[in-house]
């Protein structure tokens, strides 16, 4: 959760290891994103991805509390394209025609790591922080509102469960294990986990992976 209205990217490219830094600033053609910016690069990073299935995401991401429109959408990936940051190609689709899917430059990648790596647990101990913060302006407004005693205890529990799910569906979403690039997890059929997002063979999803070299990384970076 980024509350700046900008977020400054100068600062962390010029804190770089010397040889990423020459190759972010070669391509790089700006040094500030718009928190909205930086979410769409957040839910391109280690995908390819059409407009329409990002705009799904995000509007999946973001639960109602705001909807992506394609007059929104459409004109920052041209413009992140333009600046450095995103690549796209032409694929087919399972229906035939083919569709235009995005997907992060070297120098974007290696941005967007940094960046996330960098305030990674600054992130966290926020999201903790505001999550106790709403759930304790909940219940103390349900005693406000006069709420007897019985039932403020009910909705704390319930809070409580909603908060300890949430948190378990966290976990189980993250990626388990490292796999090897280019064939299935489940099946080990040889496959394209860049173009599909579930195994021909066996229908495994590839959602979730993690490249063994990116894990890596962001072990090298934390360390």
């Amino acid at each position: 959760m980024w509350l700046g209205k900008f977020l400054d990217i100068k600062s962390d490219i010029e804190t770089m290891a010397a040889e990423i830094k020459r190759q972010v600033l070669k391509y790089i053609k700006k040094d500030k994103l718009t928190p909205l910016e930086f979410t769409i690069l957040e839910n391109i990073f280690n995908r390819k991805i059409s407009g329409y299935d990002l705009m799904e995401k995000l509007n999946d991401q973001f639960s109602g509390q705001w909807e992506a429109q394609s007059g929104t959408i459409y004109p920052i990936l041209s413009k992140l394209k333009k600046d450095g940051f995103l690549d796209s190609k032409d694929i087919k689709s399972p229906i035939g025609p083919l569709k235009k899917v995005y997907f992060l430059t070297e120098a974007g990648n290696h941005l967007i790591k940094y960046k996330v790596n960098k305030n990674f647990l600054e992130q966290l101990k926020f999201v903790e922080k505001f999550l106790t913060e709403l759930s304790s302006i909940y219940v103390h407004s349900l005693l406000n509102d006069g709420v007897k005693d019985d039932q403020t205890n009910s909705k704390i529990k319930e809070v409580q469960m909603l908060l300890k799910e949430m948190s378990d569906n966290v976990i189980k979403n993250l990626p388990s294990s490292v796999i090897i690039k280019g064939f299935c997890p489940e099946c080990n059929a040889k496959v394209d986990r860049n173009e599909a997002k579930f195994c021909a063979y066996c229908g495994a999803s590839f959602e979730n992976e993690v490249k063994e070299k990116e894990l890596d990384d962001f072990k090298t970076e934390q360390n």
